[in-house]
C-alpha cells in the first residue's frame, strides 16, 4: 500500500485548499522505483481517490509538474520486477515549486 489513510487525508486536504486558492504546497509523499530511475513527489489527491498532482520524473531527464494515476503507479514494475515504493523517510523542506526548479536545473528530482 503506497498511501496510508493519514497521507490520503493530507493530500486531499491540500487539493481542497487548491480549489479556492493557489497555494504552493510542500510535497506530502515521495514514491520511487528501487530498480529504475523514476521518482514522484505528490502534494495533492483528487476527490476520485486516484488522481495525484505533483512532480513526476520517469528518469528521462525531463521532470515535470502534472497529474498521475495512483492505481497505475501502484501497478508499475521496474526492470527487475520490483514495485514502486514510498520513501518513508522523506520530509519536504520546501514547496513543490522549489523541487520543480531544482529538477529543471539538474534534469532529475533532487529530494
Amino acid at each position: 500500500m503506497l498511501l496510508t489513510r493519514e497521507l490520503k487525508n493530507h493530500l486531499r486536504h491540500n487539493a481542497e485548499l487548491s480549489e479556492v486558492a493557489k497555494p504552493d504546497h510542500k510535497p506530502v509523499v515521495k514514491f520511487f522505483t528501487p530498480d529504475a530511475n523514476a521518482t514522484w513527489l505528490f502534494s495533492e489527491l483528487a476527490a476520485d481517490g486516484d488522481t495525484l498532482f505533483g512532480l513526476c520524473d520517469l528518469g528521462h531527464g525531463c521532470p515535470e509538474l502534472g497529474y498521475a494515476s495512483l492505481s497505475e503507479i501502484s501497478a508499475l514494475r521496474g526492470r527487475f520486477g520490483l514495485l514502486v515504493e514510498r520513501d518513508n523517510h522523506f520530509r519536504a523542506d520546501k514547496p513543490l515549486s522549489g523541487y520543480a526548479n531544482a529538477a529543471r536545473i539538474h534534469g532529475r528530482i533532487v529530494a
